[in-house]
């Protein structure tokens, strides 16, 4: 099959607007062979592809306002990106689009622990924020599975958790203040090394928009003095709705663990196979976690195990060691990792109340069946962040569809107990056109005017958050 002539005119906007880019930027800065560009066609969400125009990778601040300026004059998408980890397309370029990676962003600014605060460009990884200041006693709470690798500006954009956010919350939690660059060029400040700022809280509606408003390029964000002590239990029980009872339990009572996880069998048979962490064999398993002094987490543990009891747990196993703690947590993080290995699956990320937990673990087994794929679930239970994972054949016809409308039930269902669409992944593409399950035409128009303010010509991420029909008359006039 022959492939079309490339348009004329596109090719010469597009050796223009290169030429632009590297008037403002080192040459390695911006990539824009077809073959290298590849390497940004899409994001964790493999499923889609786009090879975009061109990819930049700025440096600084200034060198961000100068490609959104030229951007911005020649009328050209931009899409951001941090690392690339995001689960929902929210890093998937269109054909005529920027790649912005923030990927060479990625200095330690300024420690100020007498404030419990850091600033970072907003390149740098999840972890190294807290390895710059682990050794003063300190780190940086949210940590998601992907934190060795996930970049602040993606856990900005998406309102990332991650397994200790029962008690220290997700980013929203733990960021002071960011600098960001609008689709104009224009910096702005949001914040800073402080508790709450004056004024409107627009570091509130930064953080979670997904690149729709601007791009981050550094952040102050809170760490926090290291706990005395932590330790890690096993709970392995015979059924994912008895476990799911366990968590709404342990809610109940008022105790409040540091991370309390959940894995079912499928999760924890493929995880053993891949970390050798030593968990039991059993149907669903939970791993609560509490911190503090000795006597602190022994009398957690202690009321966490009466409660734990009262399900007849089939092992309730607490780490003995810094040794198993490590372990335990290593299989736990190493979960997607593991399941990949085995399969190709989707990754969901429903929100549902705690109390439903039973409920909904129940339901998605039946729409297993009634699906005709596996399912394997492993999720931070504690906040009812769910991440079913569900098992498909990409290289089988039609198989890639039928997972896509089982997540859209499952998504559904979150809805429908009083959940919402996501709790840490962010919308996307994945979810966009399920916006309207949750939100009716006024609460999304309302939505798209704060876009129109801080980017009223629809450059920035396009495609992506809003159901196209309800966005296409902006993006049109744009």
């Amino acid at each position: 099959m022959q492939m079309p002539e490339p348009d004329p005119a596109v090719l010469a906007k597009r050796a223009r607007i290169v030429a632009r880019l590297q008037e403002v930027l080192p040459a390695d800065a911006v990539i824009h062979d077809p073959a290298e560009t590849r390497a940004y066609e899409c994001d964790a969400l493999t499923a889609y592809r786009c090879p975009p125009m061109a990819v930049v990778l700025p440096a600084s601040t200034n060198e961000v306002a100068s490609v959104l300026r030229i951007c911005h004059a020649e009328g050209v998408p931009v899409v951001p990106r941090g690392s690339g980890t995001s689960l929902a397309g929210g890093a998937m370029p269109t054909a005529d689009s920027v790649i912005l990676g923030v990927a060479r962003l990625r200095e330690v600014l300024e420690i100020d622990l007498e404030n419990r605060a850091i600033r970072v460009q907003a390149g740098i990884t999840n972890l190294a924020v807290t390895d710059a200041v682990e050794g003063d006693g300190f780190f940086y709470a949210p940590d998601p599975s992907s934190q060795l690798a996930c970049a602040i500006a993606g856990n900005i954009a998406m309102n990332s958790g991650g397994a200790h956010c029962l008690k220290y919350g997700v980013t929203t939690n733990n960021l002071l203040g960011v600098t960001m660059v609008l689709m104009d060029g224009t910096v702005v400040e949001l914040g800073g090394p402080f508790m709450d700022a004056g004024g409107l809280d627009l570091l509130g509606v930064v953080c979670g928009s997904e690149g729709q408003l601007g791009v981050v390029t550094e952040a102050w964000l809170r760490i926090l003095p290291r706990p005395e002590g932590a330790r890690p239990v096993l709970i392995g029980f015979d059924s994912n709705e008895v476990a799911g009872t366990c968590v709404s339990d342990i809610i109940k009572a008022g105790v409040l663990p540091v991370a309390i996880e959940f894995m079912d069998r499928p999760c924890i048979r493929a995880t053993e196979d891949f970390a050798r962490a030593g968990y039991p064999d059993c149907e669903a398993l939970l791993i609560v976690e509490v911190e503090g002094s000795a006597a602190e987490i022994d009398e957690q543990l202690g009321l966490i195990r009466q409660i734990a009891m009262k399900h007849d747990p089939v092992e309730f196993r607490e780490s003995g060691s810094a040794e198993e703690s490590r372990k335990i947590w290593l299989g736990r993080k190493s979960a997607f990792g593991a399941m990949g290995n085995i399969n190709d699956y989707m990754c969901l990320d429903g929100t549902i109340p705690v109390s439903s937990l039973p409920f909904v673990l129940k339901r998605i087994g039946e729409m297993s069946k009634e699906f005709g794929l596996d399912v394997a679930n492993v999720f931070h239970a504690g906040d009812g962040n769910m991440h079913p994972l569900i098992l498909f054949d990409a290289n089988k016809p039609g198989d890639l569809e039928k997972c896509e409308a089982f997540g859209a039930e499952i998504l559904k269902l979150c809805v429908e107990v009083g959940g919402c669409l996501t709790g840490e992944h962010g919308v996307g593409i994945e979810k966009r056109d399920l916006m309207e399950v949750q939100y009716d035409p006024a609460d999304l128009e309302a939505q798209m005017r704060v876009k129109d303010v801080f980017d009223p010509r629809w450059l920035l991420n396009p495609a992506k958050v809003f159901p196209l029909p309800a966005s296409a008359p902006r993006r049109a006039a744009a």
